[in-house]
């Protein structure tokens, strides 16, 4: 599973849409930094479709760590994501108006960490979960 996931993280850095969506199943959850879900390899395709059309420059994944854990399928996978604005290339608009706020208050190159939890059945990912590092917690209404 290592080698996948690997593969995998390869292509969103070679910025390969097509291909990252050929790892997931057909039923895939995704869910966002933010917690929103997207459901169904269309919906997930949307919800990645900005970050390869470079909305946040262009983005590496840099692996830090990772455990797998073979037997329930699970891989948990910690890294660093790094923007480079440099480029306004792919975006139009209120886009390119956002990255130009982003190059002016932090600058042109800059990263945040984060994980993935990543749980696949017969080679296919099933759901990811994408958590990030922060000053301030995602805080949701309710208590469950």
């Amino acid at each position: 599973m290592e080698a996948l996931v690997l593969r995998f993280t390869n292509a969103f850095n070679r910025d390969n849409l097509d291909e990252v969506m050929t790892y997931f199943a057909e039923d895939a959850v995704y869910e966002t930094l933010e917690g929103h879900h997207a459901r169904g390899i269309p919906a997930i395709r949307a919800a990645f479709e900005p970050q390869f059309r470079g909305v946040f420059g262009r983005l590496r994944f840099i692996t830090q760590d990772m455990l797998v854990d073979e037997a329930a399928g699970k891989v948990v996978l910690q890294w660093r994501c790094q923007h480079d604005l440099s480029q306004a290339w792919g975006v139009t608009g209120s886009e390119r108006l956002k990255q130009l706020l982003f190059r002016t208050g932090i600058g042109q190159a800059f990263h945040w960490e984060g994980l993935d939890v990543l749980h696949f059945a017969q080679g296919r990912l099933r759901r990811k979960q994408t958590y990030s590092r922060a000053k301030l917690p995602l805080i949701r209404r309710g208590g469950s």
